[in-house]
């Protein structure tokens, strides 16, 4: 258990969990860490993995603990987790932090797990914060120990572990995603804190509203810990001022209020990471609600990223491949719309060119759609990379020297389009082969398209 000296020695780097559990709620700490939960009932969220009959609870009331790798966005409670798991196992219980333990650490850790195992049969818990830090040599050095079960892995990372762990690693793991608190999971733990006279804020009268609470909740955005020390702030603040004309500041009635609460947290946290799950999760919801004709959406995620501080750019690149890719030759005017969209946006910046972002965002999401460009043109990749070379017709080839036709007939036989009615020549051959790779739809201008498709095959006679 945490704290038990019996339980493993930290060694130099293992700074997490190196105190006492008596020091870890002493009055110095944050709120936020005296009110980590120290059983799984205490938990807060999480019931997809955690709740009665599920994984985890049951690996935990088992005692048949794997290793496992937490990942999720920060403050919603993956450290704290991990502390509750070691409480419940009889096992060493060892920590490090990815951003500065080495390998070192790592065998100091791994060879004492093999001598406890060795000589009483007990075995470790190693967790390791921020696991995507190590790199792929570190982790390796786990590998043996965590499948012969010498070691129990515990890694929390807020990257997307597919991507930043090693497989063998990973395939040796159990996976857990966390999601972000909901907003009665944050007003649940504020409330348990106001209210608790050993580790909380209990001894002091406080006297929160409803709507402070709730303003925390919205505004932490999911992290327990953001909203924790913003309470926190606002209570202590007003004991200090207090402290200067009353001898016992814990019998001043404190009011948290909304003013309070709003004062206490200021800005919103936008969870938000620009080159990890949280950027491209927002940039795929933002493409797919323009796909998907929502203009309310598109602008909501667009909104979301660039308050998140997102390259504008990056923004415009992703609604010039979406104006071929999903609305095409259904409306040719998109294209144009992307790339003046790009240029303003490279011209202007922000936080200007938010408005031609939105315009354009809004323009493709109402827009008629098709994707039948795209579809031509891989159709079209995969018959080159696949199938036997279409030769170009010799009528078709080009001919800078009149050699060229004489000897080889380049040229020869080429029908100009212009000489004939409707600008179409009538039995010209532009393929050699019959293929059909874009088949226009029946939206937006592509309507008009293919009634002129529909048109040119009449003048040849294929209808």
């Amino acid at each position: 258990m945490i704290g038990d000296p019996s339980a493993g020695t930290i060694v130099p780097g293992m700074d997490l969990f190196r105190q006492s559990e008596d020091a870890a709620v002493a009055a110095h700490a944050p709120l936020a860490v005296r009110m980590r939960p120290r059983t799984v009932d205490e938990v807060v969220g999480q019931g997809h993995f955690l709740g009665e009959g599920k994984m985890l609870r049951r690996m935990l009331e088992a005692d048949r603990l794997s290793s496992l790798v937490f990942h999720g966005p920060p403050g919603c409670g993956k450290t704290t987790l991990a502390q509750v798991v070691a409480r419940h196992c009889s096992a060493e219980f060892f920590a490090l932090n990815g951003a500065s333990a080495g390998v070192k650490d790592v065998r100091e850790i791994i060879e004492r797990a093999r001598a406890a195992l060795a000589s009483a049969g007990r075995r470790t818990v190693l967790f390791i914060d921020e696991l995507h830090r190590f790199n792929r040599a570190q982790q390796d050095v786990l590998l043996d120990d965590v499948e012969n079960g010498t070691v129990i892995l515990i890694g929390a990372t807020t990257e997307n572990p597919f991507f930043t762990i090693n497989s063998p690693l990973l395939s040796r793991s159990t996976l857990f995603r966390f999601e972000p608190l909901s907003e009665d999971d944050v007003v649940l733990l504020l409330r348990r804190a106001i209210a608790d006279g050993d580790r909380g804020l209990g001894r002091y009268r406080i006297q929160a509203s409803d709507d402070a609470l709730a303003h925390l909740a919205t505004v932490s955005d999911g992290d327990a810990r953001r909203a924790l020390t913003a309470l926190e702030v606002g209570v202590l603040s007003q004991l200090r001022h207090a402290s200067l004309d009353v001898e016992d500041p814990r019998q001043v009635d404190i009011v948290f209020d909304l003013a309070v609460a709003q004062e206490s947290i200021q800005t919103k946290a936008v969870q938000y990471d620009r080159t990890g799950d949280l950027h491209y999760d927002a940039a795929s919801a933002l493409i797919k609600s323009m796909r998907g004709s929502d203009p309310d959406a598109a602008v909501y995620w667009l909104a979301r990223m660039l308050e998140a501080g997102e390259d504008p750019r990056f923004i415009a690149r992703r609604i010039a491949i979406l104006a071929s890719e999903d609305i095409g030759n259904a409306d040719p005017r998109a294209i144009s719309v992307a790339a003046a969209t790009f240029d303003i946006v490279e011209r202007v910046g922000m936080p200007e060119c938010r408005i031609t972002l939105a315009q354009a965002v809004i323009y493709m999401a109402c827009a008629p759609k098709s994707n039948a460009s795209y579809k031509a043109v891989d159709a079209a990749l995969d018959d080159v990379r696949s199938n036997r070379t279409i030769p170009v017709p010799k009528h078709l080839r080009n001919a800078p020297h009149p050699g060229m036709a004489e000897q080889y007939g380049h040229g020869q036989g080429y029908q100009y389009s212009h000489d004939f009615a409707g600008g179409v020549s009538p039995d010209q051959d532009y393929l050699g082969v019959e293929r059909t790779y874009y088949t226009p739809t029946d939206r937006g201008y592509e309507k008009h398209i293919q009634a002129y498709l529909a048109y040119v095959r009449k003048l040849r006679g294929e209808q």
